[in-house]
């Protein structure tokens, strides 16, 4: 047995060896074919990929075949060309798809020295039909992952709203799965697509509701949209501790793409996207409604930090990675933390947000009693998730995520929000604004000065810190707020520069066989029976598919001036 393991060190070792001299090779002919002047640069290119191919051809990967290609056919070397270019489609599956090599890109420019060649016309159909079976086989596992019995047809048959709403919070008749993962394809608008990815628990039981994380990636004015998307992009690399920790924890991780008009951060214009996508989700697997999470980094967990300030209800939890705190397409409202929680990791070397502003917002945060943590790791850059050290605070992440679960029925809520396409948390709703009208006392905005900065100099690989004077938010509207309670049937609402607002009911949080009584601003409003409205709860089943948090009546109310 000690022989047998001395071997497997050795030949893990050797292996290792290989990839790296094989990646040396691979990277020495990339430079010299990117600084090629002439076919006597472009002939040393393609000799050292063809001397990484003979020595180590076990190592052999996509991109270099398809630059030894391009380099062969540059060359006139067809017999190559063709050689490499079969040799690379023979690598094709569904996560090297080794077809976009011929058919994504133009080949014009790349390959013209081939197209005269008799075997040009027949590799290229090739590779598009290997593309047509992908997207063939794309289709079948989305229309498998879609397939199921939760539609709001199912509830229409009900006799009354009472019985609309027992079978929507009985509904359990999810089906299995037969994959792991799953490249969805998302309407955006009538004329783009983009996808998500997501995987489930690897003994996904239809019977059972697991938890959510979405995942929302960085960088994106640098992002474009992808019809699809394969696991390798997004569960490895810098996400490889939330695969490995949703993985041990039975979480159900969704990897959404974003470009720069259509995100989570700014301009507004893709900000429905995640509720969206969640709402799809609902319908085909069982997930635990109360267990709904989003995360990211960089813009990403900008993006997590604007769903908490501005679309909070569908979740529990909120946690991002080197963050900057603030809503970019409007107010940021600090005080709508109180319903929730974010969970941030941030880094001294940050040149996104700087240290000293997180202390400033963590001294805000335990002053007014939200439930903030922020988790500070010292020495480490804005990338931090690319370090095998970021690893503990995954774990502390994922620790965090199991104790959490949202109340959609909690009985004090605070929301702000400056437009009302956001005017809702949970129960309440603010549906019309009045910024002409009286400012509460109560109703102040938080903000504060930012001192320092840390840029990074790249070339130097250092940091430095500079002094500097601006407000951390910007509110470029005025905004409404409503502190609200309920108990005992009773509904207490303060207002400040609100029109309008509705509030909706639940057996769970009100006696459903007596009137409900609701007072704004100290003054007795209305009395009203509830019913099960059979309309009110389907309109708003429909716009979440939400199984727990279900409405079966709403009051709507005017603010007198």
């Amino acid at each position: 047995m000690k022989k047998i393991a001395i071997v497997f060190l050795f030949l893990s070792t050797f292996l290792k060896l290989n990839a790296q001299t094989y990646t040396k090779l691979t990277d020495s002919a990339l430079k010299l074919m990117r600084n090629a002047k002439d076919t006597f640069d472009y002939r040393k290119s393609l000799n050292s990929y063809e001397k990484a191919f003979l020595q180590y051809p076990k190592a052999v990967d996509c991109q270099s075949l398809y630059r030894a290609s391009v380099l062969a056919s540059k060359l006139k070397d067809n017999n190559g060309a063709f050689g490499y270019l079969n040799h690379l489609l023979a690598l094709d599956n569904d996560e090297n798809t080794t077809w976009d090599y011929l058919t994504f890109r133009s080949p014009q420019n790349e390959y013209e020295n081939l197209f005269n060649d008799c075997r040009w016309p027949a590799i290229l159909a090739k590779a598009k039909k290997m593309k047509a079976g992908f997207y063939t086989r794309l289709r079948n596992h989305q229309n498998e992952f879609q397939a199921g019995p939760l539609k709001q047809d199912t509830y229409l048959s009900a006799k009354d709203g009472r019985e609309a709403y027992q079978k929507i919070k009985k509904f359990n008749s999810y089906l299995a799965k037969k994959e792991v993962g799953y490249s969805i394809e998302f309407k955006v608008t009538d004329s783009l697509v983009t996808s998500y990815y997501i995987s489930l628990p690897l003994h996904y039981n239809p019977k059972k509701s697991y938890p959510v994380l979405f995942f929302l990636h960085g960088a994106v004015s640098s992002n474009g949209f992808s019809s699809f998307q394969k696991a390798s992009w997004v569960m490895d690399g810098w996400n490889r501790y939330y695969t490995k920790y949703a993985a041990i924890n039975e979480v159900i991780m969704v990897y959404p793409k974003g470009s720069k008009k259509f995100n989570w951060m700014n301009p507004d214009d893709g900000f429905f996207m995640i509720p969206a996508m969640l709402r799809e989700i609902k319908k085909s697997i069982n997930i635990d409604d109360d267990k709904v999470f989003i995360t990211g980094h960089s813009n990403g967990a900008t993006g997590s930090f604007s769903y908490l300030m501005k679309q909070q209800g569908s979740f529990a939890g909120f946690y991002g990675f080197n963050t900057k705190p603030m809503v970019r397409t409007g107010g940021t409202f600090l005080r709508n933390i109180l319903n929730r929680s974010f969970f941030n990791v941030s880094t001294d070397e940050d040149y996104y947000f700087p240290p000293d502003a997180n202390d400033s917002l963590n001294i805000i945060m335990k002053k007014m009693g939200a439930d903030y943590q922020d988790h500070r790791y010292n020495g480490w850059p804005h990338w931090f998730p690319q370090f095998d050290e970021s690893e503990p605070a995954y774990q502390l992440l994922f620790k965090d995520l199991k104790s959490r679960a949202r109340n959609p029925y909690q009985k004090s809520i605070y929301w702000e929000c400056d437009d009302v396409k956001y005017g809702k948390a949970d129960w309440i709703e603010i549906t019309a604004l009045d910024t002409a009208g009286k400012l509460a006392d109560w109703h102040e905005r938080i903000n504060f000065n930012i001192h320092k900065v840390v840029n990074y100099d790249q070339s130097k690989d250092t940091v430095i810190t500079t002094d500097t004077l601006f407000k951390a938010f910007k509110f470029p509207r005025k905004s409404g707020a409503v502190r609200a309670t309920f108990n005992n049937n009773e509904f207490h609402i303060e207002t400040s520069q609100v029109r309008s607002l509705t509030i909706f009911l639940s057996p769970e949080m009100i006696d459903v066989s007596k009137p409900v009584s609701v007072f704004i601003n100290g003054i007795k409003r209305i009395e009203k029976n509830p019913v099960y409205d059979k309309k009110i709860i389907l309109d708003n089943f429909n716009k979440t598919y939400d199984r727990k948090a279900v409405w079966i009546d709403q009051i709507e109310l005017l603010i007198s001036n």
